[in-house]
C-alpha cells in the first residue's frame, strides 16, 4: 500500500485530500500546516508521495522533505513565482514531480480545446474570464494563466488585466484577463473568441472542489508508476 502525507492539511482542500487518499487505499502518515510545517524538514516520516495544496511560503519545506525522503510530489499550490516553479522542475531531476494549477480532467480538456480553437480562429479577439469564491487570494487564477498559455504558447501577445477609463479601441492581438470574486464559487472559467458577427465561448464550471481532489489523488497514483521527472498533468493522465 502506498503511503502519503498532506501539506496544507488544515484547510478544506487538505481535509478533502486526506479523505480521498484514504478512500483510494493510501496510508496517511501525517498532515502538515502552518502550526507544524517545520517538522517536514527533519522529523516527518518518509512517505511515497507528498500532496501539497498549501501556500507558496510552504514550498521550501516541501522541497526539503522531498529531497530528504525521495518522496514524489503532487503540487496544486497556486501563486508560485517563476523561480519557485523552476525549483519544482529542478526537483524532477531526482524525484517524481507534478505541478498543476487545476487537477480537473474537464479543465484539461478545456485547455486542449482552447489551443485548438485559438489556432483555428487565429486573428479573432480573445478574452479570458475566471470566477472564484471570495476567499481566493491570487488573481488571475492559475487555470486562467494556463488558458492564456494555450492561446499564446510563446507569450508574445499583449495581456490586459481588466480595463478602466478611456482605454481606446481594442489593440489587435491583445488578450483580456478578468477576475471575478464572490460567494462560494468553486471555479468557473470562460474563454471567449470574438470574430466578425460571431462568438465562440468555451466554458468550464466546477460545482465543488472535489473534482480537483479526485484528479490530484488519481495523478498521485499514476505518478508513482513513473520514473523521476517533472510531469505535465495532461500528459500524465492522457498519454
Amino acid at each position: 500500500m502506498a503511503s502519503a502525507i498532506v501539506i496544507g492539511g488544515a484547510g478544506r482542500m487538505g481535509r478533502l485530500v486526506r479523505e480521498e487518499l484514504l478512500a483510494r487505499g493510501f496510508g496517511l502518515l501525517g498532515s502538515y500546516d502552518v502550526d507544524n510545517i517545520d517538522e517536514l524538514d527533519d522529523s516527518a516520516p518518509a512517505a511515497d508521495v507528498a500532496v501539497d495544496f498549501s501556500a507558496p511560503a510552504s514550498l521550501p519545506h516541501t522541497l526539503a522533505y522531498a529531497r530528504r525522503t525521495g518522496a514524489a510530489v503532487v503540487s496544486g499550490t497556486t501563486g508560485l513565482s517563476e523561480g519557485q516553479l523552476g525549483e519544482l522542475r529542478a526537483l524532477g531531476e531526482t524525484n517524481r514531480v507534478i505541478w498543476a494549477s487545476n487537477y480537473s480532467l474537464g479543465v484539461a480538456a478545456l485547455r486542449r480545446a482552447t489551443a485548438m480553437v485559438a489556432q483555428t480562429l487565429a486573428g479573432w479577439d480573445a478574452e479570458i474570464v475566471e470566477t472564484h469564491h471570495n476567499q481566493k487570494v491570487d488573481a488571475p487564477s492559475g487555470t486562467a494563466k494556463a488558458l492564456l498559455a494555450a492561446i499564446d504558447p510563446e507569450g508574445e501577445r499583449r495581456v490586459v488585466n481588466g480595463r478602466t477609463g478611456q482605454v481606446g479601441a481594442r489593440v489587435p492581438g491583445e488578450i483580456g484577463m478578468h477576475a471575478i470574486r464572490g460567494g462560494t464559487v468553486a471555479g468557473t472559467h470562460e474563454v471567449h473568441f470574438f470574430g466578425p458577427d460571431e462568438e465562440v465561448c468555451l466554458t468550464h464550471r466546477a460545482t465543488s472542489r472535489q473534482i480537483f481532489v479526485t484528479g490530484a489523488v488519481a495523478a498521485a497514483a499514476r505518478l508513482l508508476e513513473r520514473p523521476a521527472g517533472f510531469y505535465d498533468f495532461d500528459a500524465l493522465m492522457f498519454a
